[in-house]
Protein backbone atom coordinates (compact mmCIF):
# COMPACT_ATOMS: atom_id res chain seq x y z
CA UNK A 1 0.00 0.00 0.00
CA UNK A 2 0.74 3.88 -0.59
CA UNK A 3 -0.19 6.75 0.50
CA UNK A 4 0.90 8.48 -2.10
CA UNK A 5 -2.24 9.03 -4.99
CA UNK A 6 -0.96 11.86 -6.93
CA UNK A 7 -3.99 13.57 -8.10
CA UNK A 8 -5.95 12.77 -5.87
CA UNK A 9 -7.54 15.64 -4.85
CA UNK A 10 -9.17 16.57 -8.16
CA UNK A 11 -10.82 13.48 -9.03
CA UNK A 12 -14.23 12.99 -9.20
CA UNK A 13 -16.09 11.40 -5.65
CA UNK A 14 -16.88 8.18 -7.92
CA UNK A 15 -13.03 7.86 -9.46
CA UNK A 16 -11.19 8.38 -5.62
CA UNK A 17 -13.77 5.33 -4.79
CA UNK A 18 -12.77 3.20 -7.78
CA UNK A 19 -9.35 3.90 -7.43
CA UNK A 20 -9.26 2.83 -3.18
CA UNK A 21 -11.59 -0.51 -4.85
CA UNK A 22 -9.39 -1.46 -7.45
CA UNK A 23 -6.17 -0.66 -4.91
CA UNK A 24 -7.67 -3.75 -2.99
CA UNK A 25 -8.19 -0.96 -0.22
CA UNK A 26 -11.91 -1.06 0.05
CA UNK A 27 -14.11 -3.72 -1.58
CA UNK A 28 -17.87 -2.86 -2.74
CA UNK A 29 -19.12 -3.96 0.97
CA UNK A 30 -16.77 -1.77 2.45
CA UNK A 31 -17.31 0.94 0.34
CA UNK A 32 -21.53 0.74 1.17
CA UNK A 33 -20.50 0.51 5.11
CA UNK A 34 -19.02 4.62 3.96
CA UNK A 35 -21.87 5.40 2.46
CA UNK A 36 -24.45 7.99 4.83
CA UNK A 37 -27.39 5.83 5.27
CA UNK A 38 -25.08 2.82 7.20
CA UNK A 39 -26.07 4.02 10.22
CA UNK A 40 -29.37 3.67 10.49
CA UNK A 41 -32.26 5.17 12.53
CA UNK A 42 -32.94 1.71 14.28
CA UNK A 43 -28.93 1.35 15.28
CA UNK A 44 -28.38 5.07 16.06
CA UNK A 45 -31.66 4.66 18.84
CA UNK A 46 -29.21 1.88 20.76
CA UNK A 47 -25.99 3.80 20.72
CA UNK A 48 -27.20 7.06 22.60
CA UNK A 49 -30.40 8.04 24.41
CA UNK A 50 -33.24 10.93 23.37
CA UNK A 51 -32.27 10.02 19.74
CA UNK A 52 -34.01 12.27 16.93
CA UNK A 53 -32.23 11.36 13.79
CA UNK A 54 -28.33 11.37 12.60
CA UNK A 55 -25.22 13.57 11.72
CA UNK A 56 -23.57 12.68 8.78
CA UNK A 57 -19.95 14.36 8.54
CA UNK A 58 -17.66 14.08 5.39
CA UNK A 59 -15.08 11.43 5.57
CA UNK A 60 -11.52 12.76 3.70
CA UNK A 61 -8.44 11.12 3.46
CA UNK A 62 -5.21 12.09 4.27
CA UNK A 63 -2.76 11.34 2.01
CA UNK A 64 1.32 10.97 1.86
CA UNK A 65 1.56 9.70 5.42
CA UNK A 66 4.94 7.76 6.39
CA UNK A 67 4.68 6.69 10.13
CA UNK A 68 8.02 4.32 11.19
CA UNK A 69 8.58 3.03 7.41
CA UNK A 70 4.96 2.46 6.70
CA UNK A 71 2.48 4.41 4.60
CA UNK A 72 -0.78 4.85 5.93
CA UNK A 73 -3.62 6.40 4.52
CA UNK A 74 -5.60 8.49 7.36
CA UNK A 75 -9.42 8.76 7.17
CA UNK A 76 -10.77 11.91 8.48
CA UNK A 77 -13.86 12.84 10.00
CA UNK A 78 -14.62 16.39 10.14
CA UNK A 79 -15.90 19.70 8.78
CA UNK A 80 -13.69 22.23 8.66
CA UNK A 81 -12.40 23.14 5.09
CA UNK A 82 -8.18 22.96 4.66
CA UNK A 83 -7.67 20.53 7.37
CA UNK A 84 -7.38 17.13 5.30
CA UNK A 85 -5.58 19.22 2.29
CA UNK A 86 -2.75 20.77 4.52
CA UNK A 87 -2.11 17.92 6.26
CA UNK A 88 -1.73 15.95 2.97
CA UNK A 89 0.28 18.64 1.89
CA UNK A 90 2.59 18.71 4.84
CA UNK A 91 2.86 14.87 5.14
CA UNK A 92 4.55 14.67 1.26
CA UNK A 93 7.04 17.25 3.16
CA UNK A 94 8.19 14.62 4.99
CA UNK A 95 8.47 11.74 2.84
CA UNK A 96 12.32 13.10 2.16
CA UNK A 97 13.84 11.89 5.10
CA UNK A 98 11.19 8.52 5.45
CA UNK A 99 8.56 10.40 6.96
CA UNK A 100 7.55 10.14 10.73
CA UNK A 101 9.09 8.40 13.51
CA UNK A 102 6.97 7.76 16.32
CA UNK A 103 6.34 5.40 19.94
CA UNK A 104 3.61 5.69 22.35
CA UNK A 105 3.67 4.25 25.86
CA UNK A 106 1.84 0.81 26.84
CA UNK A 107 -2.16 1.73 27.80
CA UNK A 108 -1.69 2.74 31.40
CA UNK A 109 -4.45 4.67 32.76
CA UNK A 110 -5.22 6.03 36.14
CA UNK A 111 -8.17 5.79 38.41
CA UNK A 112 -8.42 8.02 41.30
CA UNK A 113 -10.12 7.54 44.68
CA UNK A 114 -10.36 10.96 45.62
CA UNK A 115 -10.80 12.17 49.53
CA UNK A 116 -11.02 15.17 51.41
CA UNK A 117 -9.19 15.38 55.05
CA UNK A 118 -10.50 18.15 57.90
CA UNK A 119 -6.84 19.10 58.76
CA UNK A 120 -3.27 18.14 57.51
CA UNK A 121 -2.57 15.83 60.40
CA UNK A 122 -5.34 14.11 59.26
CA UNK A 123 -4.29 13.61 55.60
CA UNK A 124 -0.44 12.16 57.00
CA UNK A 125 -2.37 9.76 59.07
CA UNK A 126 -4.65 8.36 56.14
CA UNK A 127 -1.63 8.67 53.78
CA UNK A 128 0.18 6.76 56.44
CA UNK A 129 -3.15 4.09 56.98
CA UNK A 130 -3.38 3.85 52.69
CA UNK A 131 0.87 2.97 52.24
CA UNK A 132 0.45 0.22 55.28
CA UNK A 133 -2.78 -1.70 53.30
CA UNK A 134 -1.07 -1.38 50.04
CA UNK A 135 -1.31 -5.51 49.75
CA UNK A 136 -5.28 -5.73 50.64
CA UNK A 137 -5.85 -2.32 48.00
CA UNK A 138 -3.88 -4.07 45.38
CA UNK A 139 -5.80 -7.24 45.90
CA UNK A 140 -9.22 -5.47 45.54
CA UNK A 141 -7.91 -4.05 42.45
CA UNK A 142 -6.73 -7.36 40.48
CA UNK A 143 -9.87 -9.02 41.87
CA UNK A 144 -11.68 -6.59 39.11
CA UNK A 145 -8.80 -7.00 36.37
CA UNK A 146 -8.94 -10.41 36.57
CA UNK A 147 -9.70 -10.72 33.27
CA UNK A 148 -7.28 -8.41 31.88
CA UNK A 149 -4.29 -9.54 33.51
CA UNK A 150 -4.84 -12.58 32.31
CA UNK A 151 -4.26 -11.11 28.47
CA UNK A 152 -1.12 -9.75 30.14
CA UNK A 153 -2.87 -6.49 31.32
CA UNK A 154 -4.33 -5.22 34.70
CA UNK A 155 -2.95 -3.69 37.69
CA UNK A 156 0.19 -2.05 37.78
CA UNK A 157 0.87 0.07 40.69
CA UNK A 158 -0.19 2.69 43.92
CA UNK A 159 0.60 5.97 44.22
CA UNK A 160 -0.32 7.81 46.73
CA UNK A 161 -0.78 11.96 46.93
CA UNK A 162 -1.47 15.17 48.74
CA UNK A 163 -3.00 17.94 47.55
CA UNK A 164 -3.57 21.54 49.47
CA UNK A 165 -5.03 24.08 48.86
CA UNK A 166 -3.94 27.36 48.62
CA UNK A 167 -7.01 29.20 49.10
CA UNK A 168 -7.18 27.44 52.37
CA UNK A 169 -9.68 24.96 52.00
CA UNK A 170 -8.83 21.82 53.96
CA UNK A 171 -6.17 18.91 52.02
CA UNK A 172 -7.15 16.16 50.19
CA UNK A 173 -5.57 12.80 50.04
CA UNK A 174 -6.01 10.54 46.41
CA UNK A 175 -5.23 7.40 45.47
CA UNK A 176 -4.08 6.83 42.01
CA UNK A 177 -4.39 3.08 40.75
CA UNK A 178 -2.42 2.28 37.39
CA UNK A 179 -4.20 -0.34 35.52
CA UNK A 180 -3.00 -1.33 31.65
CA UNK A 181 -6.02 -1.48 30.02
CA UNK A 182 -4.45 -3.12 27.02
CA UNK A 183 -6.14 -2.55 23.72
CA UNK A 184 -9.03 -0.88 25.47
CA UNK A 185 -9.38 3.04 26.00
CA UNK A 186 -10.18 2.23 29.55
CA UNK A 187 -12.75 4.30 31.20
CA UNK A 188 -15.03 1.65 31.80
CA UNK A 189 -12.67 -0.79 33.52
CA UNK A 190 -11.16 1.95 35.27
CA UNK A 191 -13.77 3.58 36.98
CA UNK A 192 -14.80 -0.33 37.77
CA UNK A 193 -11.59 -0.47 39.89
CA UNK A 194 -11.91 3.03 41.44
CA UNK A 195 -15.16 2.38 42.78
CA UNK A 196 -14.16 -1.05 44.11
CA UNK A 197 -10.98 0.27 45.63
CA UNK A 198 -12.60 3.11 46.92
CA UNK A 199 -14.47 0.96 49.32
CA UNK A 200 -11.32 -0.73 50.97
CA UNK A 201 -9.83 2.64 51.16
CA UNK A 202 -12.65 4.03 53.11
CA UNK A 203 -12.24 1.35 55.59
CA UNK A 204 -8.73 1.47 56.20
CA UNK A 205 -7.94 5.10 56.44
CA UNK A 206 -10.97 6.14 57.79
CA UNK A 207 -11.74 9.30 55.23
CA UNK A 208 -14.96 9.41 53.24
CA UNK A 209 -14.51 8.61 49.87
CA UNK A 210 -15.69 10.88 47.31
CA UNK A 211 -14.93 10.51 43.65
CA UNK A 212 -13.62 7.22 42.37
CA UNK A 213 -13.12 7.89 38.47
CA UNK A 214 -10.87 7.73 35.56
CA UNK A 215 -8.33 10.16 34.93
CA UNK A 216 -8.59 11.80 31.38
CA UNK A 217 -4.78 13.33 32.28
CA UNK A 218 -2.99 10.22 30.89
CA UNK A 219 0.53 10.75 31.87
CA UNK A 220 1.05 7.29 31.72
CA UNK A 221 0.09 6.72 28.02
CA UNK A 222 2.03 9.40 26.12
CA UNK A 223 2.53 9.27 22.58
CA UNK A 224 5.23 10.68 20.72
CA UNK A 225 6.55 11.82 16.75
CA UNK A 226 9.26 13.60 15.35
CA UNK A 227 10.03 14.51 11.58
CA UNK A 228 12.30 15.89 9.69
CA UNK A 229 11.94 18.52 6.55
CA UNK A 230 14.17 19.72 3.64
CA UNK A 231 14.31 23.63 3.93
CA UNK A 232 13.96 23.59 0.03
CA UNK A 233 10.27 21.57 0.49
CA UNK A 234 9.07 23.68 3.07
CA UNK A 235 9.64 26.83 1.01
CA UNK A 236 13.07 27.79 1.92
CA UNK A 237 15.01 28.91 4.97
CA UNK A 238 12.98 32.09 5.59
CA UNK A 239 9.88 30.22 5.76
CA UNK A 240 11.71 27.93 7.57
CA UNK A 241 12.63 30.19 10.13
CA UNK A 242 9.29 31.47 10.45
CA UNK A 243 7.87 28.42 11.37
CA UNK A 244 10.06 27.87 13.88
CA UNK A 245 9.80 31.04 15.35
CA UNK A 246 6.14 30.95 15.09
CA UNK A 247 6.40 27.97 17.27
CA UNK A 248 8.49 29.89 19.64
CA UNK A 249 5.84 32.01 19.80
CA UNK A 250 3.61 29.08 20.95
CA UNK A 251 5.41 28.24 23.76
CA UNK A 252 5.88 31.74 25.24
CA UNK A 253 2.18 32.81 24.79
CA UNK A 254 -0.47 31.00 26.18
CA UNK A 255 -3.18 33.48 23.42
CA UNK A 256 -1.14 32.02 20.85
CA UNK A 257 -0.71 28.52 21.99
CA UNK A 258 -4.58 27.34 22.46
CA UNK A 259 -4.77 28.48 18.75
CA UNK A 260 -1.47 26.36 17.76
CA UNK A 261 -2.59 23.20 19.85
CA UNK A 262 -6.55 23.63 18.34
CA UNK A 263 -4.27 23.04 14.79
CA UNK A 264 -2.72 19.94 16.24
CA UNK A 265 -5.96 19.10 17.25
CA UNK A 266 -7.66 19.61 14.00
CA UNK A 267 -5.98 16.36 12.92
CA UNK A 268 -6.15 14.05 15.88
CA UNK A 269 -9.95 14.60 16.47
CA UNK A 270 -10.63 13.77 13.04
CA UNK A 271 -8.85 10.65 13.37
CA UNK A 272 -10.42 9.96 16.41
CA UNK A 273 -13.87 10.41 15.27
CA UNK A 274 -12.87 8.03 11.92
CA UNK A 275 -11.89 5.46 14.62
CA UNK A 276 -14.44 5.72 16.65
CA UNK A 277 -12.13 7.17 19.89
CA UNK A 278 -13.68 9.48 22.58
CA UNK A 279 -11.63 12.81 21.39
CA UNK A 280 -13.24 14.48 24.00
CA UNK A 281 -11.10 12.88 26.26
CA UNK A 282 -8.10 13.42 23.80
CA UNK A 283 -8.50 16.99 23.59
CA UNK A 284 -8.94 17.15 27.59
CA UNK A 285 -5.93 15.79 27.99
CA UNK A 286 -3.71 17.33 25.86
CA UNK A 287 -4.91 20.88 27.33
CA UNK A 288 -3.80 19.66 30.50
CA UNK A 289 -0.60 18.18 29.42
CA UNK A 290 0.14 21.64 27.97
CA UNK A 291 -0.40 23.60 30.90
CA UNK A 292 1.51 20.89 32.98
CA UNK A 293 4.19 23.49 33.78
CA UNK A 294 1.85 25.96 35.23
CA UNK A 295 1.84 27.79 31.69
CA UNK A 296 -0.36 26.57 29.58
CA UNK A 297 1.99 25.89 25.81
CA UNK A 298 2.81 24.69 22.32
CA UNK A 299 2.64 20.86 22.47
CA UNK A 300 5.36 20.92 19.57
CA UNK A 301 9.16 22.20 19.12
CA UNK A 302 9.86 23.58 15.78
CA UNK A 303 14.15 24.07 15.14
CA UNK A 304 16.13 24.55 12.17
CA UNK A 305 19.22 23.01 12.16
CA UNK A 306 21.59 22.53 9.65
CA UNK A 307 19.83 22.25 6.68
CA UNK A 308 16.42 21.24 7.74
CA UNK A 309 14.16 21.63 9.89
CA UNK A 310 13.02 19.50 12.67
CA UNK A 311 9.90 18.80 14.78
CA UNK A 312 8.82 17.00 17.87
CA UNK A 313 5.17 16.62 19.46
CA UNK A 314 4.57 14.74 23.32
CA UNK A 315 1.14 14.16 24.66
CA UNK A 316 -1.05 11.82 26.27
CA UNK A 317 -3.24 9.83 23.90
CA UNK A 318 -5.85 7.18 25.12
CA UNK A 319 -7.44 5.04 22.43
CA UNK A 320 -8.29 1.50 22.16
CA UNK A 321 -9.38 -0.99 19.27
CA UNK A 322 -11.76 -2.60 20.69
CA UNK A 323 -15.01 -1.32 22.85
CA UNK A 324 -17.34 1.93 22.61
CA UNK A 325 -18.47 2.50 18.79
CA UNK A 326 -15.76 0.17 17.44
CA UNK A 327 -17.74 -2.71 16.91
CA UNK A 328 -21.86 -0.66 16.90
CA UNK A 329 -21.01 1.69 14.19
CA UNK A 330 -19.96 -0.16 10.58
CA UNK A 331 -18.56 2.69 9.17
CA UNK A 332 -16.03 2.85 11.70
CA UNK A 333 -15.00 -0.62 11.64
CA UNK A 334 -14.38 -0.36 8.01
CA UNK A 335 -12.31 2.93 8.22
CA UNK A 336 -9.73 1.30 11.12
CA UNK A 337 -9.71 -1.86 8.56
CA UNK A 338 -8.17 0.98 6.04
CA UNK A 339 -5.60 2.36 8.18
CA UNK A 340 -4.42 -1.67 9.21
CA UNK A 341 -4.31 -0.68 12.84
CA UNK A 342 -2.47 -3.48 14.55
CA UNK A 343 -2.97 -2.53 18.06
CA UNK A 344 -4.01 0.38 20.81
CA UNK A 345 -0.28 1.61 20.75
CA UNK A 346 0.27 1.62 16.97
CA UNK A 347 -3.00 3.89 16.71
CA UNK A 348 -1.95 6.43 19.34
CA UNK A 349 1.63 6.26 17.46
CA UNK A 350 -0.64 7.47 14.28
CA UNK A 351 -2.06 10.18 16.03
CA UNK A 352 0.83 11.63 17.20
CA UNK A 353 2.24 11.70 13.74
CA UNK A 354 -0.74 13.13 12.56
CA UNK A 355 -1.04 15.74 14.76
CA UNK A 356 2.54 16.84 13.89
CA UNK A 357 2.28 16.87 10.65
CA UNK A 358 -0.91 18.78 10.93
CA UNK A 359 0.72 21.40 12.77
CA UNK A 360 3.31 21.53 10.24
CA UNK A 361 0.57 22.46 7.41
CA UNK A 362 -1.09 25.42 9.59
CA UNK A 363 2.62 26.68 10.07
CA UNK A 364 3.61 26.57 6.72
CA UNK A 365 0.32 28.07 5.73
CA UNK A 366 1.00 30.98 8.11
CA UNK A 367 4.27 31.49 7.63
CA UNK A 368 4.20 31.61 4.21
CA UNK A 369 0.77 33.22 2.15
CA UNK A 370 -1.37 33.31 5.75
CA UNK A 371 -4.27 31.59 6.62
CA UNK A 372 -7.04 32.88 4.60
CA UNK A 373 -5.36 32.38 1.16
CA UNK A 374 -5.43 28.59 1.66
CA UNK A 375 -9.14 28.58 3.48
CA UNK A 376 -10.35 30.91 0.06
CA UNK A 377 -11.51 28.22 -2.36
CA UNK A 378 -12.86 25.87 0.80
CA UNK A 379 -13.96 28.57 2.37
CA UNK A 380 -16.55 29.15 -0.79
CA UNK A 381 -17.64 25.62 -1.15
CA UNK A 382 -18.96 26.00 2.05
CA UNK A 383 -21.01 29.36 1.59
CA UNK A 384 -22.20 28.48 -2.50
CA UNK A 385 -24.04 25.09 -0.53
CA UNK A 386 -25.03 27.49 2.11
CA UNK A 387 -27.02 30.16 -0.45
CA UNK A 388 -28.55 26.91 -2.15
CA UNK A 389 -26.04 26.08 -5.00
CA UNK A 390 -26.45 22.46 -6.29
CA UNK A 391 -23.45 20.05 -6.36
CA UNK A 392 -23.20 20.80 -10.19
CA UNK A 393 -23.00 24.18 -9.77
CA UNK A 394 -20.18 24.88 -6.77
CA UNK A 395 -17.12 24.45 -8.95
CA UNK A 396 -18.04 27.20 -11.51
CA UNK A 397 -19.26 29.76 -8.80
CA UNK A 398 -16.30 29.10 -6.51
CA UNK A 399 -13.75 29.66 -10.01
CA UNK A 400 -15.40 32.85 -10.20
CA UNK A 401 -15.48 34.22 -6.42
CA UNK A 402 -12.03 32.70 -6.16
CA UNK A 403 -10.38 34.71 -9.30
CA UNK A 404 -12.35 37.73 -7.72
CA UNK A 405 -10.73 37.43 -4.53
CA UNK A 406 -13.92 37.54 -2.85
CA UNK A 407 -15.86 34.87 -1.32
CA UNK A 408 -18.32 37.09 1.26
CA UNK A 409 -21.72 35.95 0.32
CA UNK A 410 -22.65 38.94 -1.13
CA UNK A 411 -20.05 37.92 -4.06
CA UNK A 412 -20.68 34.28 -3.97
CA UNK A 413 -24.74 34.65 -4.24
CA UNK A 414 -24.03 37.31 -7.07
CA UNK A 415 -21.59 34.79 -9.28
CA UNK A 416 -24.53 31.92 -8.15
CA UNK A 417 -27.11 34.48 -9.50
CA UNK A 418 -24.80 35.19 -12.82
CA UNK A 419 -23.64 30.95 -13.20
CA UNK A 420 -27.82 30.28 -13.47
CA UNK A 421 -28.32 33.46 -15.63
CA UNK A 422 -26.30 32.04 -17.93
CA UNK A 423 -27.33 28.42 -18.16
CA UNK A 424 -30.91 29.13 -18.75
CA UNK A 425 -30.31 31.51 -21.70
CA UNK A 426 -31.20 29.71 -24.67
CA UNK A 427 -28.20 28.67 -27.11
CA UNK A 428 -28.85 30.52 -30.60
CA UNK A 429 -29.55 27.81 -33.23
CA UNK A 430 -27.56 28.21 -36.59
CA UNK A 431 -28.91 29.68 -39.14
CA UNK A 432 -30.84 27.12 -42.44
CA UNK A 433 -30.05 29.47 -45.16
Amino acid sequence: MTSRIPGFYGWSLHTRRAHLRAAGQLDDEALQDLNPESLSLDRSDKLIENVIGVLGLPIGLGLNLTVNGEDVLVPMVVEEPSIVAAFSHAAKMARHFGGVEADADPSHMIAQVQMSAPSALAAREATQKIDASRALIEAKARSVTTNMEARGGGFRRLEIRQITDPEGGPPMVVLHVIVDVLEAMGANVVNRVAEAVGQVVQEVCGLRVNLRILSNLATERLARARARIRLVDVGGPDIAARIADADRFARLDPYRAATHNKGILNGIDAVALATGNDWRSIEAGAHAYAARSGQYRGLTRWEVIGDHLQGAIELPIAVGTVGGTTQSHPTIARLRALMNIRSAQHLASILAAVGLIQNLGALRALADEGIQRGHMALHARQVALALGAQPSEVDAVVAHTVAARDTTPTSVRAALDAHRQRDATPTPKPSQA
